[in-house]
C-alpha cells in the first residue's frame, strides 16, 4: 500500500486539481492534509514556499505515526518518497528511522547542474550569481561544450533562490536514491554522468504523463468546438504553465506579434497575481482590459483567447501544429 500525503496551498486562485477519489487505484491511499495559512503578502515567493513546506513537518510526522499505529501488524513503514522541494522531510524520515528517496520532477541535466553548482559553492567558494554576466563557461560532464553562465535559468540571478536550490542539492546526497522523470533514450549523457558514484543512485522512471482521454474539461467545450473547425496542424498553441503570466506590456507585444503574423492561434492568457504576492495567476474578467484595442475583433476566426487550458488534451488535438511554451519539463514531455 502506498500513501500519498497532499499539501494544499491556501491561495486565492488555484490550478485545476485531480479528483483523487476517482483515480480508481485501490493500492494508493490519498490523504489531504489541513491547509496552513502562511501569510504570503509579506515574504518572497521562495521563502513562502519554504515556510509552507516546513510548516507541514509536524502534521506529516503525526499523520504517518497514526497510520502505522492503526495498520495491521504485518505492515511496516518502508520509507519516504519526497518531492524535490521537500528536502526538509528527510528529517522526519530520519526521526521515524526509515530511508528517503527523492522524486525529481524535472530533468536529469537540471539535476546534474544543481549538483555542480552545489560543488562549486561548497568546495570552491564560487557563487553562480556573481558570474552570471561573465563569459566563463560551466564545464558539465554531459555537455559537449561549456555552458555560458548567461544561459543559466534566470532564477539563479537571485541569491536567495540559488541558496535554496543548492541546499536542496546538498540534502539530495543524504537520500538513498533519486527518481527522475526522464528516460535513458532522451538523456543518456546526463544519466551516465550521474552514475559515477558521487551521488545517490539515479533511477529514470519517466516519462510520467497524464494521457487519460476522459478528463474533465469543464469550461473548455467552446475551445474544442473551435479547434474542430480549424484545419489540421494549423493552430499555434500558447501556454506557459500553471504559474505563467505576463505584465500588460508583454501581453501587448505577444498580441501584436500574433496579429501581424496572421497565423491561427489559441492563447491561454491569465492575469498575474498582485505584485509581491505569492499566488497562482487568476482568470481575467475581461480580456479587453489587457489586450490591444480591437485585437479580439480583428483576430475573430483565426484566433481564440482562453484562460486555464487542459494542455495535454489541446496538444493532442489534430488542429494543433505548433506550441509556444515556457519549456517546463512536463510541457516538453
Amino acid at each position: 500500500m502506498t500513501t500519498v500525503l497532499i499539501m494544499k496551498l491556501d491561495l486565492e486562485s488555484k490550478p485545476r486539481e485531480i479528483d483523487v477519489a476517482c483515480t480508481g487505484i485501490d493500492r494508493i491511499n490519498f490523504i489531504t492534509l489541513p491547509e496552513v495559512n502562511i501569510g504570503t503578502e509579506v515574504i518572497s515567493p521562495t521563502n513562502a514556499l519554504k515556510l509552507f513546506i516546513e510548516s507541514h513537518r509536524p502534521q506529516i510526522k503525526d499523520t504517518v505515526s497514526k497510520l502505522m499505529s492503526q495498520s495491521q501488524s504485518e505492515s511496516r513503514l518502508a520509507g519516504f518518497v519526497i518531492d524535490m522541494l521537500c528536502t526538509s522531510m528527510i528529517d522526519v524520515a530520519n526521526e521515524l528511522g526509515v530511508p528517503t528517496y527523492v522524486y525529481f520532477a524535472s530533468n536529469a541535466r537540471f539535476l546534474e547542474l544543481l549538483f555542480h553548482l552545489q560543488i562549486l559553492h561548497d568546495e570552491h567558494n564560487k557563487d553562480c550569481t556573481n558570474v552570471y554576466d561573465s563569459d566563463v563557461g560551466l564545464v558539465l560532464p554531459s555537455f559537449t561544450n561549456p555552458l555560458p553562465a548567461s544561459a543559466l535559468p534566470s532564477m539563479f540571478l537571485d541569491k536567495g533562490c540559488t541558496t535554496t536550490f543548492i541546499n536542496h542539492a546538498r540534502r539530495f546526497r543524504e537520500t538513498k536514491g533519486i527518481l527522475v522523470n526522464t528516460f535513458m533514450e532522451l538523456e543518456a549523457n546526463a544519466l551516465h554522468s550521474l552514475s559515477n558514484g558521487e551521488t545517490p543512485p539515479v533511477y529514470p522512471i519517466g516519462p510520467l504523463l497524464n494521457i487519460t482521454r476522459n478528463q474533465n474539461h469543464e469550461g473548455s467545450d467552446s475551445t474544442f468546438k473551435w479547434l474542430d473547425d480549424q484545419p489540421s496542424l494549423s493552430v499555434v498553441f500558447l501556454c506557459f504553465g500553471s504559474m505563467g503570466s505576463f505584465d500588460k506590456d508583454q501581453v501587448k507585444e505577444i498580441a501584436n506579434a500574433l496579429e501581424y503574423s496572421g497565423i491561427r492561434f489559441l492563447w491561454s492568457l491569465r492575469e498575474p497575481p498582485a505584485k509581491g504576492k505569492f499566488a497562482y495567476p487568476r482568470e481575467y474578467a475581461d480580456y479587453k482590459e489587457v489586450l490591444p484595442e480591437g485585437f479580439l475583433d480583428r483576430t475573430t476566426g483565426i484566433g481564440k483567447v482562453m484562460g486555464w487550458a487542459p494542455q495535454a488534451a489541446i496538444l493532442a488535438h489534430p488542429a494543433i501544429g505548433g506550441f509556444v511554451s515556457h519549456c517546463g519539463w512536463n510541457s516538453m514531455h
